[in-house]
């Protein structure tokens, strides 16, 4: 907590200035054009490696950017508070993007490739449920070449598994068909900082900018 008061402390002194008729702007309402769906870890910073100002991201962040189905009644069938924000996003804001962004050396890739039964707490092994079948989606990535650790791999595929997750929401698919979004599969190499965008035609996540 001490960290935390000091760079508040240091925020308010030296760089709220540059910030200031930012945030007088956004407190009259928020346009962000981009849902970020991203992991909980720490080593995560979306605002950070992409660049962004206050207001550009709407972010959801939970334990390995995991994104519950709906059924066939077009609900989720995980936590609503996901689903709850996407609608927010798709529905009021009216983003025109959403990213989901995997990461390595991922924790919930890890406790699911260890078998999330053995996972400590009873929240955590529902809710690793969501990625579980991310191998089931490997096929769909050329890693000919590749000198990514398996877990690695398995965090890759569960980036699309997501997506697909996405897909299944009639409302998305409907925004989707009518050509006011997009979405997108992101990688962040934690070691190197580079981010990687997932590419269908040639079934590989290249480094965005390169």
């Amino acid at each position: 907590m001490k960290k935390l008061i000091r760079g508040i402390i240091d925020f308010r002194k030296h760089r709220i200035g540059e910030y200031r008729e930012k945030f007088s702007k956004l407190a009259l309402g928020q346009a962000p054009d981009t849902l970020f769906i991203a992991c909980s870890d720490s080593r995560v910073v979306p605002n950070l490696f992409a660049s962004t100002d206050p207001g550009d991201l709407f972010v959801i962040r939970n334990v390995a950017n995991l994104i519950p189905p709906c059924d066939t009644h077009g609900q989720s069938k995980g936590d609503l508070s996901e689903w709850a924000a996407i609608e927010f996003a798709v529905l009021q804001l009216r983003v025109s993007d959403i990213v989901v962004c995997g990461h390595s050396e991922c924790g919930g890739i890890n406790a699911i490739l260890n078998g999330r039964d053995k996972a400590p707490g009873d929240h955590l092994r529902c809710w690793l449920e969501h990625g579980e079948h991310a191998a089931s989606v490997m096929a769909r990535i050329d890693f000919s070449g590749s000198t990514l650790a398996e877990h690695n791999k398995i965090s890759q595929a569960n980036v699309l598994l997501q997506l697909d997750h996405l897909r299944s929401y009639p409302v998305i698919q409907d925004r989707i068909k009518a050509g006011n979004l997009a979405i997108h599969g992101w990688w962040f190499d934690i070691g190197s900082g580079d981010v990687h965008a997932y590419n269908e035609k040639t079934r590989r996540f290249a480094l965005i900018g390169a």
